[in-house]
């Protein structure tokens, strides 16, 4: 029987008109941005995407486990390109990033919590198995905690998204990049704090920092440009802005140690 197919509502990319007014440096590497979902994939895509020429940026799906095969030449070596993905760790994902610059995106599990609690309840995800939850089916509290514990048979438990698509990844050559890291340094760019974080975090794709770095950060950091951004999310329940005690003390018990191995806590 076929999977229920989840579709994201979104505005068309706005970002590659921005892209072509800068002088790019070709990719000499794959680079590949993956992540656990709902930790800011699209953030750091948009701001990895202002240092390379559109030509070499593969928008054309999420790369996953289900639809590897059929995006497999976005990671071909001999044609370096900038592509991002949910790869699960698994054999197959293990021998196509053979060769790629890999960067593992992660958020702190109890913002994640958050994250996905609110996309799962907005308009911008039509998903059969969800759509059910919404316009109060479910209470804010219980929708919290069906993130943490999964929904049998039609969403995955926090430890179970944590554990394949990041902590297993983790002492196999990739490189961890943590988004909260990533908003404190936008916050104050003009620091020299920033400038070191960004040349690092560009290194991790294979890119070397120009002199206009700042003025590209801002412009793919942009809200505008973010087809998932919060405040593009039409939610119709208000959840809470920092993750309630009971629900902290759920992630504690569903993934003890996860926040400490992640630098988190």
């Amino acid at each position: 029987m076929a999977q229920p197919v989840a579709v994201i509502r979104s505005k068309p990319d706005t970002l590659g008109p921005e892209v072509r007014k800068f002088a790019q440096a070709p990719l000499r590497q794959t680079a590949f941005l993956n992540s656990v979902p709902k930790c800011g994939t699209h953030l750091l895509r948009n701001i990895v995407r202002m240092f390379v020429p559109t030509e070499q940026h593969y928008d054309r799906e999420f790369i996953q486990v289900q639809n590897l095969q059929q995006h497999i030449g976005a990671l071909n070596p001999a044609r370096p390109q900038f592509s991002v993905g949910h790869l699960l760790f698994a054999d197959i994902s293990l021998m196509a990033l053979k060769h790629a610059n890999q960067v593992i995106l992660v958020r702190d599990p109890y913002d994640y919590v958050l994250a996905r609690a609110r996309f799962s309840l907005s308009d911008q995800l039509d998903h059969p198995e969800l759509n059910p939850l919404k316009n109060g089916a479910v209470s804010v509290e219980q929708m919290m905690n069906l993130m943490i514990f999964g929904i049998p048979g039609k969403g995955p438990a926090l430890r179970e998204a944590f554990t394949f698509h990041a902590v297993a990844w983790l002492g196999t050559g990739v490189h961890l990049v943590r988004y909260e890291d990533i908003v404190a340094h936008l916050k104050d760019l003009e620091a020299a704090a920033a400038e070191t974080y960004f040349r690092d975090l560009l290194a991790k794709f294979g890119i070397s920092l120009p002199d206009d770095w700042r003025h590209r950060v801002r412009v793919g950091s942009a809200r505008e440009h973010s087809a998932t951004s919060r405040e593009k999310l039409s939610v119709g329940m208000t959840l809470p802005e920092v993750l309630p005690d009971d629900q902290k003390r759920a992630v504690d018990f569903m993934a003890p140690g996860l926040r400490e191995l992640l630098g988190y806590g």
